[in-house]
């Protein structure tokens, strides 16, 4: 299967310029964009109508991806079995070796971090042809986009009311009915919430302050500010800061009380920055060790009584590497963090196989392994650190002995293609897509390991669809495009 273009007379109606300028208007006027560096506004690729997914198997993933929330939040606490289990991946791993000492740093010794957790986590998943729907990733730092899932549900539904006539005819199933997306109120809801504790924890008066930790130059800003504005409508004042500015306007106050200079006491962190090596480099900071101003300033933060997303403790616990710890685990070792066993039980439902890089299993990768039934991964964030097929085998021998421990293989999934192409717009142009898969993610929030929205920590949702023949699949790096999501039984 490929994306190429078909003859429009093949498929279905063509749809209209008037029809897709219409659309990208609305996406760019709703804030489903990204920035570009003229300062002008480019609509986010985006589906024409949503995927599907069977009822029974979305009421499973809205039980099950709060347990994991709530397994990773006690795990995001347990210090010692953190330094004690990822101590081998850190030597492997420069970046999370930095991490791995900045939480030692913080945790060590009979030291107490200030901090209160605030674990807003997207759980990624795909729905397999034969396994069901299982985990691809956790994100536990700069888990955005919950803004634009919930836009992208707005788009389809627009669409639905305002030309129902023209896209009709790319609807996958007349029957489904919306899953219902509330991610940009349920995730403000949760942030909220933090912020309103801490503020009456300190017996301060007026709003509660939100600190967004942001990538100077950012072009995924619309998104965020989509978040801030509802924020604002929660009663919660908002401010953004890079880490370079926030290193010489962050202050202590009495009782621990983190101080940003000239606004006042600060009550929840979120960051948008700190998942790679170089948010904390700044080159216009002279140091005899790179990166050690920043790095600092996110230990400082940890210092003080403020509710915080990411802490460094849930960064690690989202980790490829403990994905992989708590995947090989029997289920009976989650009830330590808090879980019953039929807890354990749902969580080990959705978690695909995952085996160490060692040179037993690359023996054993090279001689027995079906090699496009497994993905090679390393630790980064984002799109472009995912290896397929024939060259994870040339990877495996380009890795010496110490870099094992910062890889991992797991199972590769092959989701269902969309029943019917479908329509994809990108940069104000149409293209049919006849091998669309997605990628669902469920947004949760927990504040002390406590569930923080109307629904049991469930948060929203996001859908990204790429073509089948696309291993990126990014809304911003990849060949990614936001979709949304109807239910059939």
């Amino acid at each position: 299967m490929n994306n190429t273009p078909k003859p429009l007379d093949q498929i279905k109606p063509l749809l209209t310029q008037q029809l897709i300028e219409d659309v990208c208007e609305w996406a760019i006027m709703h804030g489903v964009a990204f920035k570009q560096a003229d300062n002008t506004a480019r609509h986010c690729p985006f589906s024409i109508a949503p995927t599907t997914l069977k009822r029974d198997m979305y009421q499973h993933l809205l039980k099950v991806t709060p347990l994991i929330a709530k397994l990773v939040s006690h795990v995001a606490e347990d210090h010692a079995f953190l330094q004690q289990t990822l101590s081998s991946m850190a030597k492997a791993e420069p970046f999370f070796a930095r991490l791995m000492a900045m939480h030692a740093q913080l945790h060590s010794d009979g030291l107490q971090a200030k901090r209160q957790p605030l674990l807003l986590m997207r759980t990624d998943y795909m729905d397999d042809r034969e396994l069901g729907a299982k985990v691809i990733e956790f994100n536990g730092i700069a888990a955005g986009m919950a803004p634009f899932g919930q836009r992208a549900s707005e788009l389809h539904r627009y669409l639905a009311e305002q030309w129902a006539d023209a896209t009709q005819p790319w609807q996958v199933n007349s029957q489904a009915s919306y899953a219902d997306n509330h991610g940009m109120e349920q995730l403000a809801l949760g942030i909220a919430t933090a912020a309103k504790q801490v503020r009456a924890h300190f017996a301060d008066e007026g709003k509660p302050l939100f600190l967004m930790v942001v990538q100077p130059n950012e072009d995924n800003v619309y998104d965020q500010h989509l978040l801030e504005q509802e924020l604002q409508k929660q009663g919660v004042r908002t401010v953004r800061r890079t880490f370079a500015q926030l290193s010489h306007q962050l202050s202590s106050g009495e009782n621990h009380r983190l101080m940003l200079d000239g606004i006042g006491g600060v009550d929840t962190v979120y960051l948008r920055a700190g998942y790679q090596e170089s948010d904390y480099c700044d080159p216009e900071i002279e140091e005899i060790n790179c990166c050690e101003t920043l790095s600092q300033t996110r230990v400082f933060i940890e210092q003080h009584y403020v509710a915080m997303n990411a802490t460094i403790g849930q960064q690690l616990a989202t980790s490829k590497s403990m994905q992989m710890i708590l995947t090989e685990m029997p289920a009976q070792q989650y009830l330590h963090w808090g879980l019953t066993l039929e807890e354990a039980m749902l969580v080990k439902s959705v978690l695909a196989e995952m085996k160490p890089v060692t040179a037993q299993t690359i023996e054993w990768f090279e001689q027995h392994a079906d090699q496009n039934q497994w993905v090679l991964k390393n630790q980064g964030e984002g799109g472009g650190h995912c290896i397929f097929g024939e060259q994870i085998s040339e990877k495996l021998h380009q890795l010496k002995p110490h870099e094992y421990d910062a890889w991992a293989l797991m199972q590769r999934l092959y989701p269902h293609e969309r029943e019917t192409p479908t329509v994809a717009v990108r940069d104000a142009k149409q293209t049919i897509v006849d091998d669309l898969i997605s990628e669902i993610g469920l947004f949760t929030a927990h504040y002390q390991g406590k569930p923080v929205t109307d629904f049991a920590g469930y948060a929203g949702y996001l859908i990204r669809s790429k073509p089948a023949s696309e291993n990126e699949g990014g809304i911003h790096s990849g060949k990614g495009i936001l979709d949304s999501l109807m239910l059939v039984d």
